[in-house]
């Protein structure tokens, strides 16, 4: 029995104490989540260009000799140093649909420059700005430029280039650095026109002709690229597709110390037929060069909000390969297996460029896998969920705001036994509070008689002191996993609810929910029992405040699920709060 009491004292402080300390870490978290997206989302230094970019040989930004084989290196005359900054030639073709706005350079084909004609890099608000006006706020300029995804700047390298590898013994083929040519200079899609096609053609003197054809489809970020082979030589030809995306260096980075890497990840992706979605980041191609062969799968590069992604033929089997260029660009792509063109016959190579938001139906329509680029860390299989939830809300009111009131009721109602549970608890010991007080004070100089005693009064009164943590512990992964599914669902990015607020992704910009939110904070704490010890109930007073201020930063949609949470369990603990109170 004597055994006991030191563990039996250690049990009642461990429950004195772990609510608060919960509590603590939920603050800690809320901090660090909070560093995380101003990091993401805060004003951003400029970043300085480039000096001297470096001439590089232009078989180096081309798939490895040793993983094709070494009959595969491209023909000397495409050997001279070419300065990445200056590859891009000056005549380029201009097109334009429905949602893309881009440039295919002459040289290679390479896709460039292409806009999101819907994704403006800020949205122009006229309520907000108004507003400011009507208060005396100064209205900020808005750059109201569609995003660009792909970027031939020096600063901002990201293209999608393309071309052939031609066998060794066989005429040579066009890479991304050869020269073709086409009869217009921009390319237009009407209304009422359903598709767009881009051809580009090369012919060498032997008699090989290659024609290189984009084609595009109204309302779609799905880019279809054919390069058909026409072998007049008189002679057999073999050769392999590659297509790649070449990238500047990440100058954010994917992760913080302070938050443990739990940014939004930035860098390259592969999906393989045996190992799935995997992150090649920046670091890894620097370390070593990726040599991957699947059947089907991808390649990508990521971003928040958006993706770029390669795509070969689901039915062949491709290579994967990853190279970095004198450690200041990246190289992330895929090579076809070797098809032969008999003399006077045709062959194709095909593969799909998917350059857009990363808006999950329509990527999961678009290739296997594509999906997990909207990445939510790994509390994917909680987040997902709770994407698919709010999807099919809004497909119904068609407001994310409402989406986000409707997902918290369906989170409120699938923990509202165990919610209801823990207000029983917490209104119990609320109600044992005063002789909590009275016990405490008789046995101010005997801790192990006062832990023995209370002890008793919860097994006498049936009350679980841990009970009033299950909220909290419930609630960490659920805000963990909005976090993140606002931070890296398109769908919510400048989205408006209503009144004032007309970007969920972005802070409140009059500050009013997180205020509301620290009320609706108080007035639920004002219904908890307060703990025994005086030091920790100065401290959770002090809560509120400290919320307030880490919420006057994140996103509105992030603090408007959580006014509807806190007001919603305001409700239901004050209804039970004071059922149990009359029944006493």
């Amino acid at each position: 029995m004597v055994a006991l009491i030191p563990f039996q004292k250690n049990l009642v402080i461990r429950m004195d104490n772990i609510r608060f300390i919960l509590i603590v870490t939920f603050a800690m978290l809320v901090f660090m989540l909070q560093q995380a997206w101003q990091l993401d989302y805060g004003p951003k230094p400029e970043v300085a260009a480039i000096a001297d970019p470096l001439a590089i040989n232009t078989k180096e930004d081309l798939p490895s000799a040793a993983a094709v084989s070494a009959q595969s290196e491209p023909a000397e005359q495409n050997t001279a140093a070419v300065p990445l900054a200056t590859v891009s030639s000056a005549n380029v073709i201009t097109v334009k649909t429905d949602v893309l706005a881009l440039q295919i350079d002459l040289q290679g084909g390479t896709i460039q420059n292409l806009d999101l004609l819907n994704y403006p890099v800020e949205k122009s608000n006229t309520v907000v700005d108004k507003l400011r006006e009507i208060i005396g706020l100064p209205v900020a300029e808005k750059n109201t430029a569609p995003v660009r995804l792909f970027d031939s700047s020096q600063e901002k390298l990201f293209v999608a280039q393309s071309g052939l590898i031609a066998d060794s013994g066989f005429a040579t083929a066009p890479n991304h650095h050869t020269i073709f040519s086409n009869e217009k200079d921009s390319y237009t899609l009407q209304p009422g026109q359903d598709s767009l096609t881009v051809p580009l053609k090369w012919t060498d003197n032997n008699g090989l002709v290659i024609t290189k054809l984009f084609t595009f489809k109204r309302g779609s970020y799905q880019i279809t690229l054919e390069q058909q082979v026409k072998n007049n030589t008189g002679k057999a030809w073999s050769g392999r597709q590659y297509s790649q995306l070449l990238k500047a260096p990440d100058t954010e980075g994917s992760g913080n110390m302070l938050t443990g890497g739990m940014r939004a990840y930035a860098g390259g992706v592969i999906y393989t037929e045996k190992e799935k979605y995997q992150k090649i980041s920046f670091d890894d191609m620097t370390d070593e060069n990726l040599d991957v062969t699947t059947k089907g799968g991808w390649t990508a590069m990521i971003q928040h909000y958006f993706a770029s992604a390669w795509i070969p033929p689901a039915d062949q089997e491709n290579h994967f390969y990853t190279k970095t260029l004198n450690d200041v660009h990246y190289v992330i792509g895929t090579y076809s297996p070797l098809i032969t063109v008999e003399p006077n016959s045709e062959a194709q190579f095909v593969a799909q460029l998917f350059a857009g938001p990363k808006i999950q139906p329509m990527m999961e329509q678009t290739a296997p896998g594509l999906e997990l680029t909207v990445d939510y860390s790994f509390l994917t299989f909680i987040g997902k969920p709770i994407y698919w939830v709010l999807n099919q809300i809004h497909d119904a009111v068609g407001n994310w705001g409402v989406a986000i009131i409707g997902v918290t009721l369906c989170i409120k109602l699938l923990f509202f036994p165990l919610s209801q549970s823990s207000y029983k608890s917490m209104a119990k010991m609320r109600k044992i509070q005063p002789r909590l007080k009275e016990l405490q004070e008789r046995f101010a100089d005997d801790r192990p008689r006062f832990n023995t005693e209370m002890m008793a009064l919860y097994k006498k009164e049936k009350v679980n002191p841990l009970g009033g943590c299950l909220p909290i512990l419930v609630q960490i992964p659920v805000f963990m996993c909005l976090y993140w599914v606002l931070s890296e669902t398109v769908e919510f990015r400048q989205a408006p609810f209503m009144l004032w607020i007309q970007d969920l992704s972005i802070q409140d910009p009059f500050y009013v929910l997180p205020v509301i939110m620290g009320i609706t904070m108080k007035i639920q704490q004002s219904l908890n029992p307060a703990p025994i010890d005086p030091i920790q109930a100065k401290v959770m007073k002090m809560f509120p405040i400290v919320f307030t201020v880490f919420f006057l930063f994140f996103p509105a949609g992030l603090v408007l699920y959580w006014v509807v949470n806190n007001t919603l369990s305001i409700i239901q603990q004050w209804y039970i709060t004071k059922k149990i109170t009359e029944a006493a």
